[in-house]
């Protein structure tokens, strides 16, 4: 394809994911349909570019109305995508003007370093002000790592082989997987190696999921024979974990309001092999398939809905479409999700509250306030406990106080939460 062309395309596509009125995500698959031809280099390169000024929105909005000529020479858009672009710098000069090259050449020349905090971090206000006052001299580590793609993780299922099979398995095909640092079940690519059409993927050997997200499987600690609920199940990952865990043996509920996530999970369950996986659409967390099951439960994840800016390096527009209104909507929403989740369990049964969010606000405020309100009721289990159980390595670093506390900058997964309570 011609440069001009490309660069033409990657501006179209950044006018309709900047418009922040849809996941950017669905938006590019979106636009991959619409223009099939396109190769797999090309399709990087727009992707990459794209998700590139999401994560330096307000950065590269400055830049753009800088230099002699600002915006002058193109479109936003199109001066967007040239100081985001993220495929072969010489083939990009073939497609700019010598007006659009004099005002690159301009802009690179500033002092990034130099410039104020807000374009610095790339984060709304009503973000890195918590995030600052939470993290101290952390904060701007998290900066650099949050502006950085997220690795590929894959979780091997133990139901199906062994990770140093799988390992090797993939080595054969041209893919180096190294072990991750904590899961036992993870392995980590760098780069994104097209897996779908190999056996170990579609013959359900291995599942795409963070090591994070594993790591709240591990310690939900579903055993043989039980009876268990993923509460907010989604498209399934660690129902798959949970069932695989379980050895394919007891009864596992895969609850969830939307029909077409739990849809999602349908071929993936298909792969996987296990046959102890119910999925069941609910109205709410109060609709009567969940009130059947009061008091007969021995486990129960509660992957609460959230803002997901634990994601942000893999959905960095998230920080652009979230807002502080929301956050409040998402916390009395989670709270009473909580509440009536455990309400499932029995005696001598856990309960995991767990979110891929950054803040405090949906994390450590949440799981105090459900202890300090059923003391009567439920015992905190320490995260650390709960780790070593589950026979994670060096699981100290993984804990913050009693609760998993996982950073992108220092653990390099997505940023979780979770907390553990045993029913008295």
């Amino acid at each position: 394809m011609h440069p001009n062309a490309l660069l033409d395309l990657t501006t179209e596509l950044l006018r309709s994911v900047l418009k922040l009125d849809a996941p950017a995500d669905g938006l590019v698959s979106q636009f991959f349909r619409k223009h099939r031809d396109l190769g797999t280099r090309e399709r990087h390169t727009l992707a990459e570019t794209t998700y590139s000024v999401l994560r330096q929105r307000q950065l590269f909005l400055h830049l753009a109305a800088l230099g002699k000529f600002g915006g002058q020479t193109s479109p936003l858009e199109r001066r967007l995508a040239i100081l985001a672009w993220q495929g072969n710098e010489a083939f990009l000069r073939g497609a700019l003007s010598p007006l659009e090259q004099t005002w690159l050449a301009e802009v690179n020349q500033i002092d990034r370093n130099a410039l104020p905090d807000k374009l610095r971090h790339n984060l709304p206000d009503w973000l890195a002000n918590p995030l600052r006052e939470q993290l101290g001299d952390e904060f701007w580590p998290l900066v650099d790592e949050l502006s950085k793609p997220a690795p590929l993780d894959l979780r091997v299922n133990v139901m199906k082989g062994k990770r140093e099979e799988v390992q090797r398995t993939l080595a054969e095909a041209g893919i180096e997987a190294l072990p991750t640092p904590h899961s036992p079940w993870g392995l980590r690519i760098h780069g994104k190696p097209a897996l779908s059409k190999l056996p170990v993927f579609t013959g359900g050997g291995i599942e795409v999921q963070d090591e994070g997200s594993q790591l709240l499987a591990l310690i939900t600690d579903a055993k043989r024979g039980e009876m268990v609920v993923d509460f907010c199940a989604g498209a399934g990952g660690k129902t798959l974990a949970l069932g695989a865990s379980m050895r394919n043996t007891g009864r596992l509920y895969a609850f969830d309001t939307s029909g077409h996530r739990l849809e999602a999970l349908k071929p993936r369950l298909a792969r996987s092999g296990l046959s102890n996986v119910h999925p069941a659409q609910i109205a709410h967390e109060r609709d009567d398939r969940v009130k059947r099951l009061a008091g007969k439960i021995d486990r129960v994840l509660v992957d609460a809905p959230c803002s997901g800016l634990g994601t942000l390096r893999r959905n960095p527009d998230l920080k652009w479409r979230q807002s502080p209104k929301a956050l409040e909507e998402l916390q009395a929403k989670q709270t009473a999700i909580l509440a009536s989740a455990a309400r499932l369990l029995k005696p001598g049964g856990r309960l995991v509250y767990a979110t891929c969010s950054l803040l405090q606000v949906e994390n450590e405020r949440v799981a105090d306030a459900f202890t300090e309100a059923h003391a009567a009721e439920f015992e905190p289990v320490p995260a650390l406990t709960a780790l070593e159980t589950a026979r994670v390595d060096n699981p100290a670093l993984l804990v913050a106080g009693p609760y998993l506390r996982l950073w992108p900058h220092q653990h390099h997964t997505d940023g979780f939460f979770a907390a553990i309570w045993q029913k008295r």
